[in-house]
């Protein structure tokens, strides 16, 4: 096992040359807003397909929550696309398990895939509504703490507050 570095870049993950993105899906697999649109749109049909033959296969109800599965990455300059499905925040119910759930297992499909750089957007950051500084202490403690071969995990964050609130995170 090799020691996991962890990088922060402000900017947009669809422009990352690594061996896999990860991407803040819905359940559905087929497309979305925010990471889950822009990762569509740039990566082009390909994802779409394989995320329907997903859905005819193995997910017919949709990616369950804290899940992962790879498809390609079409036309982004990556080898894979690693979809993982956040959990929305709730005020009433701690569902913070979930989303690092989201980070192990998206560890766990790279280290199947053979991924050595993986690029993370803020999972559930978005339109999910979680907390960004409780977003970035719960998928910097559990990339920490996961088991993985992955050698460089990159959090791409859209904006400057998303950066600072990992960045603090990280020191």
């Amino acid at each position: 096992m090799t020691t996991t570095t962890l990088t922060l870049v402000q900017g947009d993950i669809t422009e990352q040359a690594v061996d896999a993105v990860v991407n803040a899906a819905n359940s559905s697999l087929l497309g979305g807003g925010g990471v889950d649109g822009a990762i569509h749109r740039r990566g082009g049909p390909d994802i779409l397909a394989e995320c329907r033959a997903l859905r005819a296969s193995r997910y017919g109800r949709g990616l369950p929550t804290g899940q992962a599965v790879p498809t390609t990455a079409g036309r982004l300059p990556a080898h894979w696309v690693i979809h993982t499905v956040g959990p929305r925040f709730s005020r009433e119910e701690d569902r913070s398990q979930l989303l690092a759930s989201c980070y192990r297992e998206s560890l766990r499909v790279a280290d199947e895939l053979g991924a050595r750089v993986v690029a993370f957007p803020a999972v559930s950051a978005g339109i999910y509504g979680w907390p960004m500084e409780d977003a970035a202490r719960i998928a910097v403690e559990t990339v920490r703490s996961t088991r993985t071969t992955v050698e460089e995990v990159r959090f791409v964050l859209f904006d400057e507050r998303a950066y600072e609130a990992f960045a603090a995170q990280l020191r």
